[in-house]
């Protein structure tokens, strides 16, 4: 099979990599946004999303001629659909973008066609939800086109290289069709490319986020039984881990992202009978923000008139993605305690939170702070040396959620420390 064009509906974290990647490997690819803001910026040259390398390949799609960005798609030999899946109300999928997408594709689908749905979805998505939407054109999926999911499975901060070098899992609808998918990725991919039906591969990006959802709930949930016992959890840890075969996770204000917090809602929504495990998982990672504010104000007292410096906002440490951060969520409850909030984003200093002020620099930030809150691991952030801070703000408190900074350092340098979870220290 020969696939010359390709059309990628959705330009954000997954689908203005994969549209970059596949021009700058020879192809014409046509990316598609439904946001005019992102049309016009990508036309100007402009990126508008934070990854390492990002930049440079999506100039170099452009210049090549090989990436053209349009609003909608047009007739092209293979599409793929890379858009958002959000959870609505309820914690129920939102496959809005997804059925818009597929609307749009059958418009312009032709005999021979591919088609793949990348973006995470419920199990049967393709088959159930965006198949008989394409037959729409009057083509039935598996005779007249081919149909694949494939799901993405790249780390924020090395989506460049992941893309290329990660084993890649096919689903079709029937085997054809995931042949088809295997010519196309064949174009970049370097990995594993793997095989399967469309509803054992969507099945299989949602557990490989619910595994790691559930091993991080068991961290979380061992920080708060270590602060009760009076225990040192980073201690704990490191000493439980040394078995042979026991490797616990660290623990932190929660999780965030775009699959980790809601891929394993999908499981929970299809099959709420039996998903008890996951979706209690998912409550205990939900719940850890407030397990932040209520060792706030163990070692602080009342927060209110309290004016907490919080640094990093992003879900995860070295990107500027704010999806589903816990940071967030720690930021606003304490905004509702009436504490005075100054955020600070070394990734994102634009980023604004309603009821809080948003900090263009770290000194803005601590200036003046009755205690300082890590909230995320930017490198930028653990290579703070507190030996530099400004002299009037030795008596801080600091409050490390991530086991981020040196607690003796700190205290070396006149801060009051205290580490999330350590219940020998509280």
């Amino acid at each position: 099979m020969n696939f010359e064009s390709l059309c990628v509906l959705g330009l954000g974290y997954i689908g203005l990599p994969t549209a970059s990647t596949f021009a700058t490997h020879g192809m014409h690819v046509i990316g598609v946004d439904t946001n005019p803001k992102i049309v016009k910026s990508l036309n100007n040259g402009h990126v508008h999303l934070f990854e390492p390398g990002l930049r440079t390949l999506v100039q170099a799609a452009i210049h090549s001629e090989n990436l053209v960005i349009r609003s909608k798609p047009e007739i092209a030999d293979a599409f793929i659909i890379a858009v958002p899946t959000p959870f609505k109300e309820g914690k129920l999928a939102d496959l809005s973008f997804v059925i818009s997408a597929a609307e749009a594709i059958a418009q312009v689908l032709e005999k021979g066609n591919l088609v793949i749905l990348e973006s995470t979805s419920p199990p049967r998505t393709t088959v159930d939800i965006v198949a008989p939407i394409l037959e729409k054109s009057g083509l039935k999926a598996g005779d007249d086109f081919y149909l694949a999911y494939s799901p993405e499975r790249v780390l924020p901060g090395q989506i460049l290289r992941e893309l290329i070098e990660n084993a890649r899992v096919i689903g079709g609808i029937e085997p054809s069709s995931a042949k088809a998918g295997q010519a196309l990725y064949s174009t970049f991919v370097r990995g594993e490319i793997i095989l399967t039906d469309a509803t054992t591969a969507e099945m299989v990006k949602l557990m490989e986020n619910t595994y790691r959802d559930i091993n991080i709930a068991a961290a979380n949930e061992f920080s708060r039984l270590a602060s009760r016992f009076e225990v040192d959890i980073w201690e704990a840890i490191s000493l439980a881990n040394r078995h042979p075969r026991v490797e616990i996770l660290n623990p932190g204000p929660g999780v965030g992202g775009h699959c980790i917090s809601v891929d394993p809602w999908f499981f929970v929504e299809a099959a709420p009978d039996l998903s008890n495990l996951i979706k209690n998982a998912r409550l205990v990672n939900d719940r850890q923000p407030q397990f932040v504010i209520q060792s706030l104000q163990k070692i602080c007292g009342p927060l209110n008139a309290k004016k907490v410096a919080l640094l990093g906002m992003a879900y995860k440490p070295n990107v500027d993605d704010l999806r589903e951060s816990p940071a967030i969520t720690v930021a606003k409850e304490l905004i509702k305690q009436g504490s005075e909030v100054v955020i600070y984003e070394p990734f994102n200093s634009q980023f604004t939170i309603n009821g809080a002020v948003s900090a263009g620099s770290l000194e803005q930030a601590i200036q003046g702070a009755d205690v300082i809150v890590l909230l995320v691991a930017h490198t930028k952030l653990t290579e703070i040396d507190p030996h530099e801070l400004q002299p009037r703000l030795k008596r801080t408190v600091v409050f490390d959620t991530v086991n981020g900074w040196d607690p003796l350092d700190w205290e070396q340098a006149g801060f009051t420390y205290y580490r999330l979870g350590d219940g020998k220290n509280s």
